[in-house]
């Protein structure tokens, strides 16, 4: 088994409509970023690369690259879990902590566990995903931006069923 830790940040701004956890989520503002900013793809993605000392999220898909400007954070991150198969591994689990003053997420989490369980052709039950404040303190407390931790364990495929 390999367990990797990503992390990402963005601002909040721009035009973009809010992507977390690879669905949609309404709010007033969208967040500045290359792609569309998905800070829980992007940590996940950071995460199972470092499970795979494969370098990150930045290394494979980076943000001087026009081929990524508004590139959509399911499909990089089905790219790492493609990487991740490549070389023998699938999800054992995944821990999500989200980070934001903003939005309310409670009422999106379950959408959000199913849809990044579809990106790992993985159970339900192996992904989790949480959100918390930073009670008023810091970027996030300002409601500056949104920020993302994910822990992940990567285990080795076994064909002995």
């Amino acid at each position: 088994m390999r367990i990797g830790h990503g992390y990402d940040v963005h601002k909040f701004g721009g035009d973009k409509p809010l992507m977390l956890g690879g669905i949609e989520v309404p709010h007033t503002r969208g967040v500045i970023a290359h792609s569309d900013g998905d800070v829980i793809l992007h940590a996940v993605a950071d995460a199972v690369l470092g499970a795979l000392a494969l370098g990150d999220i930045g290394h494979h898909f980076p943000d001087t690259d026009a081929a990524y400007a508004g590139a959509d954070s399911a499909v990089l991150l089905a790219d790492v879990v493609s990487q991740a198969q490549s070389k023998g591994f699938e999800l054992g689990n995944l821990d999500v902590t989200v980070v934001a003053q903003e939005p309310r997420l409670a009422p999106y989490i379950a959408k959000m566990k199913v849809r990044i369980a579809q990106l790992f052709n993985a159970a339900d039950d192996s992904v989790n995903v949480k959100a918390t404040t930073t009670e008023k303190l810091g970027f996030v407390g300002r409601k500056e931006g949104i920020a993302c931790h994910a822990v992940v364990i990567m285990k080795a495929v076994t064909n002995d069923g």
